[in-house]
């Protein structure tokens, strides 16, 4: 990442931009281990992500494991709501500058706390054993919306980064027990980013630093299923690493004339600001097992690099020297588990459920950088399934996430000295509410 002059134009034309930005709206917040989420309105999240890759009982398999498609009798279509409401506020602390006022920001995630999020997902017979599919769904990304006056303003405003995947597939069952699958993964991005600039006069009020761009990126998932016996399979996955390159134009407004010249002097004004975001490589093994007639039980364990995610803050650190408008983020790997249940309750009806952990990406809870309120995460999830015809089922769920009390102690600059002031506080038992709605049909 790095400053630079030079402006650049959009990556897409305007109309595929606001289109495929319609659907990236639909990933949501994610909350997995860093930016991630297993969430896509699917069974998954009554499993709470348990047997991810090894489930693949409805075409959603296309998305979590593609040699799952193997599985799936005839030609399938599931389409896959979800609403969430997020507990993402921040609570003022006493070391907080008073320079910075008293807005707290308000419900941080989406609008108010709510987001929307869903997926579509098709397998295709194209010979007895080999089958094609296709998925357009998000699972990556976040957008913050905090009031424009709130305390940590000259850190982040609003935030928007997203990547919607278009994932053309194909399954082959190489033996009875032995099936593989592949994944294009096509990743349309959009980032957005605003903060507030000192303009150290009061009487000027804050200035403006916004910066947007769409990018794609590239990918390549593979998945194995090995049946085990009749009852339980294994489902082996890797996601390669997707780069986003997005150069976006620095675009400042409301600037005071000390700030704007002191942003001249040290060559900030009329560039372009290159941001390389590194949607993380993943890999996961799964189980599914049935155990009698009513119970079957199912698990995960995964491993994500977010160690080179690549994050930066934007925002000046003295708005009178500035010497860049970036500071680079750290993160570290994650780790995840998962374990959870079916129960056959009756003919039409299944019951599921989960548990599940991923661990922080972030070096500590006690200094989270505002701009990603999020790190380790606790998810519970429960949901039904009914079966209302031969080929037709539809299912609800939902799940809690929690991620506990996340701590800020950024110290700064002074504000009337030209820089961000403190900034104390913390996201108090920070959570996430899942509802989620598929419907699934054979033909």
């Amino acid at each position: 990442m790095r400053d630079h002059d030079g402006f650049k134009g959009s990556l897409t034309g305007a109309a595929v931009a606001a289109s495929l930005g319609a659907l990236a709206a639909l990933s949501g917040t994610a909350y997995a281990g860093g930016m991630m989420s297993y969430e896509l309105g699917t069974a998954d999240v009554g499993l709470a992500s348990a047997g991810y890759g090894a489930r693949a009982q409805d075409a959603s398999t296309v998305f979590t494991n593609p040699a799952g498609m193997t599985r799936l009798d005839g030609n399938q279509v599931l389409g896959a709501g979800q609403l969430l409401w997020s507990n993402t506020r921040f609570s003022i602390g006493a070391g907080t500058a008073p320079a910075l006022g008293t807005g707290d920001g308000g419900y941080a995630v989406g609008g108010g706390g709510w987001m929307p999020g869903g997926g579509m997902f098709l397998s295709y017979s194209v010979a007895p054993d080999v089958k094609a599919g296709l998925a357009v769904a998000g699972n990556f990304g976040g957008a913050l919306n905090y009031d424009n006056d709130w305390v940590g303003r000259y850190y982040v405003q609003q935030t928007w980064i997203v990547g919607m995947s278009f994932l053309p597939s194909i399954a082959w069952k190489a033996t009875d027990k032995l099936s593989l699958g592949a994944s294009l993964n096509a990743m349309y991005g959009i980032y957005k980013n605003n903060v507030a600039i000192n303009n150290v006069d009061p009487l000027l009020g804050d200035g403006r630093l916004k910066t947007k761009d769409e990018a794609w990126g590239w990918g390549l998932n593979l998945g194995l299923l090995y049946e085990v016996s009749p009852a339980t399979r294994i489902g082996l996955t890797w996601n390669s690493q997707v780069d986003l390159d997005f150069d976006a134009p620095l675009e400042f407004a409301g600037l005071g004339p000390a700030v704007s010249a002191a942003l001249a002097k040290a060559g900030l004004l009329g560039g372009s600001l290159v941001v390389g975001i590194k949607v993380p490589q993943q890999a996961m093994a799964s189980v599914f097992t049935q155990v009698d007639d009513r119970w079957a039980l199912l698990g995960s364990v995964g491993w994500q690099q977010w160690s080179k995610f690549g994050q930066v803050q934007l925002g000046l650190d003295d708005s009178l020297r500035p010497t860049s408008i970036t500071t680079s983020i750290p993160f570290k790997d994650t780790w995840h588990g998962a374990v959870g249940a079916q129960y056959r309750l009756s003919e039409p009806w299944t019951l599921n459920f989960g548990i599940a952990y991923d661990s922080a990406f972030q070096e500590s809870d006690s200094n989270i950088s505002p701009l990603m309120p999020v790190n380790s995460a606790w998810r519970f999830g429960a949901g039904a399934q009914k079966q209302i015809a031969k080929g037709q089922f539809y299912g609800f769920a939902a799940e809690y996430l929690y991620g506990g009390t996340l701590s800020t102690d950024i110290r700064a600059k002074p504000v009337v000295a030209g820089g961000r002031g403190d900034l104390v506080g913390a996201y108090g038992s920070t959570g996430v509410i899942f509802l989620a709605a598929y419907f699934s049909h054979t033909f």
